[in-house]
């Protein structure tokens, strides 16, 4: 196989984790970006919007990008290398289709497990270099609302499960590189 296999790159905010992700990926002749996050809306955050533009606009020209929550489906349809950023907007955007975030927490996770049920065989059969960016959001300060908890701890539970089915799991520090 071209390219690194199946990658998970892990870190914090603003780490360096889609930069580096996008540099194992730089010399693939056909690459799929799928960004499985809310569509930016920049009445509602201009933020966001902003940041998601930010890396549009870092993406080669011939990279095909496809937006929205349809990971699983997304990457079925994928040919060549594909690039995931990122595992945590694809959960906000599996938790907020089920509109599931006042549901007790268990049901949550029913939810969201049905979703990654779905995606790591895809994941698994996929031909091509495969790689994943997420979060690492579970080493600082525990959340003071609900939804940040459930998030922290669905995350940690996508992760782990996602790291399984990958190669390599790269931790981004700081611009630093830690293959784990």
């Amino acid at each position: 196989m071209d390219g690194p296999g199946k990658v998970l790159v892990t870190g914090g905010v603003r780490s360096g984790k889609s930069t580096h992700a996008e540099s194992l990926l730089a010399h693939a002749e056909q690459v799929a970006y799928l960004a499985p996050g809310p569509l930016p809306d920049a009445e509602r955050d201009p933020d966001w919007a902003a940041r998601v533009d930010q890396h549009r606009r870092r993406r080669p020209a011939h990279w095909h990008t496809v937006e929205g929550p349809d990971l699983a489906g997304a990457l079925a349809a994928a040919e060549g290398a594909v690039l995931v950023d990122c595992l945590g907007t694809w959960l906000t955007a599996v938790v907020d289709q089920h509109r599931a975030w006042d549901l007790p927490t268990d049901d949550v996770r029913r939810l969201v497990e049905a979703d990654l049920d779905r995606l790591l065989p895809v994941l698994a059969d996929h031909p091509g270099p495969v790689v994943l960016v997420t979060n690492e959001v579970g080493m600082g300060v525990v959340p003071a609302h609900r939804s940040g908890r459930i998030f922290r701890d669905l995350l940690g539970v996508v992760n782990q499960a996602v790291a399984r089915s990958c190669d390599e799991v790269h931790l981004v520090v700081a611009g630093r590189v830690l293959r784990l």
